[in-house]
């Protein structure tokens, strides 16, 4: 055998043995690492852990149904949401772009468990508030905590939960970034004193709660402002006080009392069109503190102006929205310091806050 068979027999053995000695180490069994004690967590994360436990129960995931026409047909849309359960009794709050035309409405308070069919029970559009009630409610339901959002600061914790993207139970943290936001909603309303939260708020969290960091409730989640849609570290919320005030009402009668004087606005769109600041009145009912402080309406004959409203207790009023939340602001049942331009030339009076819902 020459020199040159003799070295390839040896490595052809040599790489034999080698396949043997691979495939007996592949057959040994490979044991898992050991895993490091971690310890016990810190105290702000046994806290964070502690509040979700104990709020995940009251968030509602929203599911809705609703037909919508299309030039051809009608087709049906589904859409989804956050809430929270407000009493034992099975009401559930939510925002009103939530459960906008919805001809049906499920709400699955754990995960893993069924939807329960709840029913309408009355909307405040303005204030994008809404309440629908539970049709069975299950033993055991559990309202949320209330807090209040007088007394908030610029730079405390906050937490929001709910169900972004139809992903149930999501939990998000961050901090109160400003407040005192106004909030646009539907009929030329704004929402004053709203909170802004850099916590992620994204589509379907809407509705669901903004907690403090004992838990409570301080705000309702409803919008980001972002060019993409999803959250770019500022979203708002609706005050717990401005909720706490909306909600009863709905649940006693379905719809929630609306601030006023007793005037009609000329279309705030006509108004800006005209280079006009402030609310122009169109009109003044009888016996209201509008008519009992003398106000004067748009002349229907000559179209002369007259009253503009242009702030509320030194508040400029530019708009009709701002009006609306100013008169919010100042409470039903209240007086309020009204600062009234009539050709040029300004006056303050003094009239109460009524309800003109009713």
């Amino acid at each position: 055998m020459n020199r040159t068979a003799t070295a390839f027999l040896l490595a052809a053995a040599t790489f034999a043995g080698w396949g043997v000695s691979a495939q007996k180490e592949a057959e040994r069994p490979v044991e898992p690492r050991a895993v490091a004690a971690r310890g016990p967590l810190l105290e702000a994360e046994r806290n964070l852990v502690q509040l979700f436990d104990n709020a995940a129960p009251s968030v509602a995931y929203i599911t809705t149904e609703r037909i919508e026409q299309n030039f051809f047909f009608a087709e049906v849309a589904q859409g989804a949401g956050s809430g929270f359960v407000w009493d034992h009794e099975g009401h559930v709050v939510t925002n009103f772009h939530v459960i906008q035309n919805a001809r049906k409405v499920l709400v699955q308070l754990d995960a893993g468990k069924d939807p329960i069919s709840a029913e309408y029970v009355g909307a405040a559009p303005e204030y994008d508030l809404a309440v629908v009630k539970l049709k069975k409610t299950p033993a055991g339901i559990k309202p949320i905590p209330l807090g209040t959002s007088r007394d908030l600061k610029i730079g405390q914790s906050v937490v929001a939960i709910g169900n972004p993207f139809g992903l149930q139970r999501t939990l998000t943290t961050g901090i109160i970034s400003a407040l005192d936001r106004y909030l646009p909603t539907q009929n030329y309303a704004e929402i004053a004193g709203a909170i802004q939260t850099d916590a992620a708020i994204n589509p379907g969290n809407s509705g669901g709660p903004l907690l403090d960091s004992a838990g409570r409730l301080i705000g309702v989640n409803t919008a980001i402002r972002s060019a993409s849609g999803s959250s770019a570290g500022v979203g708002f919320a609706i005050p717990v006080d401005i909720v706490n005030r909306i909600v009863p009402q709905l649940i006693a009668r379905g719809e929630a009392s609306s601030p006023g004087i007793g005037i009609t606005a000329v279309d705030p769109g006509l108004v800006a069109r005209n280079g006009i600041k402030g609310v122009v009145i169109r009109d003044v009912r009888r016996n209201t503190p509008a008519a009992q402080a003398g106000l004067q309406a748009l002349s229907q004959r000559t179209g002369k102006l007259g009253d503009i409203i242009v702030a509320i207790n030194g508040r400029p009023v530019d708009t009709l929205s701002t009006f609306i939340a100013e008169l919010d602001r100042a409470g039903i049942g209240n007086t309020a310091e009204f600062t009234i331009r009539r050709e040029g030339k300004e006056r303050k009076e003094r009239m109460k806050v009524i309800d003109t819902s009713r």
